[in-house]
């Protein structure tokens, strides 16, 4: 696996900026794979990992570029609970580890850059050098991914008999004996102009 900082370096190119987000989502992918026993997870390993991330900020941008796994390969899967947390699994193991960042932290990064006045440049810059213990929760974890969830081909693909939108992966739902997809069934998030 390549250093930190190469990882952080690659992490701020995608994302666009160097934050305190990417330092978290950096170290606390290094410190699953390091737990899981994934060296190359972009390579000899990638079909080894699963990642499951639980919020939309700039450590997701880190977990994917760190990691390799993406929504697109099916590899990454977003909750949106609005946690700082992500839980990676090896498949092939079927070991998995649900990752924390701790709240705290942001308070005990004056214990290791007091010198910095910008709160937030003072969160990145003691995010590289704090204890795992101290910026993280981890959380040996048992779950069951389903089969629709894994990468790989569709299993299978539906036609919504209301609007002929193709659904794949069991996404469909059946409503008054109709194969629908989530938009006919539940109703549209957009409105058609």
């Amino acid at each position: 696996m390549k250093s930190f900082e190469e990882l952080l370096q690659v992490s701020t190119r995608i994302h666009g900026h160097i934050c305190a987000g990417q330092v978290i989502g950096v170290r606390m992918s290094m410190l699953a794979l390091t737990l899981l026993g994934i060296d190359d997870p972009q390579g000899g390993d990638r079909k080894k990992l699963y990642v499951i991330v639980e919020i939309d900020r700039c450590a997701t941008d880190a977990i994917q570029s760190v990691t390799g796994c993406s929504l697109g390969k099916r590899s990454m899967k977003w909750l949106d609970h609005g946690i700082m947390a992500a839980t990676f699994v090896n498949l092939e193991s079927g070991k998995a580890v649900r990752v924390t960042a701790l709240e705290e932290a942001r308070e005990l990064a004056k214990n290791y850059c007091s010198e910095i006045t910008d709160k937030y440049a003072r969160q990145l810059e003691a995010y590289k050098i704090m204890p795992e213990n101290e910026l993280f929760r981890i959380e040996r974890v048992s779950l069951v991914i389903p089969k629709e969830d894994l990468p790989g081909r569709p299993l299978r693909r539906v036609q919504c008999e209301s609007c002929a939108d193709w659904v794949q992966d069991s996404r469909d739902e059946i409503s008054a004996g109709k194969v629908l997809c989530r938009n006919c069934a539940n109703g549209r998030y957009y409105t058609k102009i």
